[in-house]
């Protein structure tokens, strides 16, 4: 029979034990926040802890290491060779061991903590605004960050774990990303009012004879035989802008033609409205939207309160079916 003493002795080893591999963590939580702030003030401020903490609890992790995991001087705060592989190894276990949190609430159906979302330039200005009154509004548990980033910066952060999840135009691959398609949008002709008079019906061979006003790369037709990134010879005068209004008030200006995302119509007036047509003829004239996550991301109800806070404002018809009868599944 084990008595009191011995029982008390092995209590005393376990909690040192588990003392051991919190502070552990504690310690990579630390040099994560330092190689993201680059400053051991602000990453002090965003551990909670004070400046003279932060620098003890790194030198003693390099001493129990034996490394030195970053170069120090007055101005700059960077890691070593062999830092940044700590650091990486750190984000990765750090990951792993939030999963055990995140695999509870999942299994208790709860809905909280943090969301890290990207959405992209040419996507967020439709999305965005309903997005997050709605989101705020039924997820109020959980604590949102939404970023607008392009599609290469998007699916760094995620690879590295800081972000939760971005959406973007389709057809993006990384390694160690799945993507997985949200909603299809049809895109429209923004033709001038002497144009549309020509013009009643519209069909893409008339490329070739009327003025086109393009967007720039990133918003081009990626999938569409339509598009104006292969049409870029054709016409009389091609000109780059960064955003639809731009183009549409070049339209109207200067006669001619663009397209416009189907999206984008509610911002038009009425009388601009009139403008606007179908493409004719059987042409994939479209954009397809995605989330990203990256591969072993648990968290599907996480994902399922950002296809349900799409769903409650999407034009109808335009999510994925899927999505719509079953949601994510992971």
């Amino acid at each position: 029979m084990i008595d009191k003493q011995t029982i008390l002795s092995i209590f005393a080893s376990e909690l040192s034990i588990i003392r051991e591999a919190y502070m552990t963590l504690q310690q990579l939580k630390y040099i994560v926040a330092i190689n993201r702030q680059r400053n051991f003030a602000r990453a002090a401020e965003q551990c909670g802890i004070s400046q003279p903490t932060l620098s003890a609890m790194l030198v003693k992790l390099e001493e129990e290491l034996d490394v030195r995991i970053f170069e120090r001087s007055n101005k700059l705060v960077t890691p070593t060779a062999a830092g940044e592989k700590i650091i990486r190894q750190a984000e990765k276990a750090l990951a792993e061991a939030e999963r055990i949190t995140e695999l509870v609430a999942e299994d208790k159906g709860d809905v909280g903590g943090e969301l890290a979302l990207s959405v992209g330039p040419t996507i967020a200005p439709y999305i965005l605004p309903k997005f997050i009154r709605h989101y705020v509004e039924n997820y109020p548990s959980v604590k949102l960050s939404v970023s607008e980033m392009k599609a290469d910066a998007m699916l760094s952060e995620l690879q590295v774990g800081h972000l939760d999840a971005g959406i973007a135009i389709s057809g993006n691959m990384r390694q160690g990303i799945l993507e997985v398609p949200l909603y299809t949008e049809r895109f429209m002709v923004y033709l001038s009012e002497d144009c549309w008079r020509k013009l009643p019906v519209f069909k893409p061979e008339n490329l070739e004879h009327e003025k086109m006003w393009i967007m720039k790369e990133a918003q081009c037709l990626r999938e569409s035989a339509f598009s104006f990134c292969k049409a870029r010879t054709k016409g009389n005068r091609v000109y780059e802008a960064g955003s639809i209004e731009t183009l549409i008030r070049i339209v109207d200006e200067n006669g001619g033609f663009t397209i416009i995302p189907e999206m984008h119509l509610p911002f038009l007036s009425d009388r601009q409205r009139e403008n606007v047509r179908r493409i004719e003829g059987d042409y994939l004239s479209q954009r397809r939207v995605s989330l990203y996550i990256r591969e072993d991301y648990i968290r599907q109800r996480m994902l399922n309160s950002i296809t349900e806070t799409l769903l409650r404002f999407m034009p109808e018809g335009m999510m994925e079916e899927r999505i719509v009868k079953y949601g994510i599944k992971l």
